[in-house]
Order: C-alpha cells, then structure tokens, then sequence
C-alpha cells in the first residue's frame, strides 16, 4: 500500500518475478488493472471500500500460493478489509498528484515492512516474506 506514485507496482512487478522464480505460485492484482476488469473507477470512499472488498474476494479465490495486491488502500479501513497476512508500506513519497487521496490517505499504524526510498532489495524483502509463509 502507499500513495499513488509511491512504486507499488514496481516492487510487485519485481517481487512477483523473484518469487516465480523460488518455484512459487504467485498472482498479482494490480488494482488499476482490476477496475479495468470491473469498469469500476468509483474513487469514493464507498468505491474504494468496495474495490477492497473485491480485491479480498480476489486474493480468496486464488488457487496460488502467494497474492500480490498492489493498491492505495488509504484507508484503515481497507486495510481492515482486505485483511492482508504480510503488508509492505511504500512510504517514498509525500503526496501524489491525486489530492483529493491526499487527504484521505491516513498513514498507517500497522505493517510487517515499510519501505522509505526506492532502493530497497528485492531479496532481502523475500527473504522476509519466506519466513512469513
């Protein structure tokens, strides 16, 4: 989760292809690509409880090991929705050029990984999610 901009697609589009290639079954819901699924761009907060709804029912119903959510989630209770087993908060940016998530975005009080600039390593957060799972 993190604010538009913040490289959350990136590192799960890096992290779904260290982990492919552990051997593990991973898919990845990139939230964008989903409300093109469901011709859904509600920004409201009632739409975007209800893409955390879906994108939970999503990850559910996935018959791989691993589910990469890539999404806002401005929201605690989103966050509560989608109930996530391991959470990376990408906290790189300040604002994005979406104010009216801006404002809304409650930075979190819970998280397994939070990552403040983009030079992270994709292994190390492996290695973390391994011991997770």
């Amino acid at each position: 989760m993190g604010l538009p901009g913040a490289g959350k697609t990136t590192l799960a589009g890096r992290l779904k292809q260290k982990l492919e290639s552990s051997d593990k079954s991973v898919e990845w819901l990139n939230a964008d690509q989903v409300r093109t699924i469901y011709n859904d761009w509600d920004f409201s907060q009632e739409g975007r409880i209800r893409q955390s709804q879906r994108m939970r029912e999503l990850a559910d119903a996935s018959g791989n090991h691993i589910v990469i959510a890539d999404f806002v989630a401005p929201l605690a209770e989103m966050r509560e929705i989608f109930s996530a087993d391991f959470t990376i908060w990408m906290d790189t940016i300040r604002q994005s050029r979406f104010e009216d998530t801006n404002q809304m975005f409650a930075h979190p009080s819970n998280w397994d990984l939070k990552i403040v600039n983009y030079e992270y390593d994709v292994d190390d957060i492996e290695r973390k999610l391994n011991e997770r799972i």
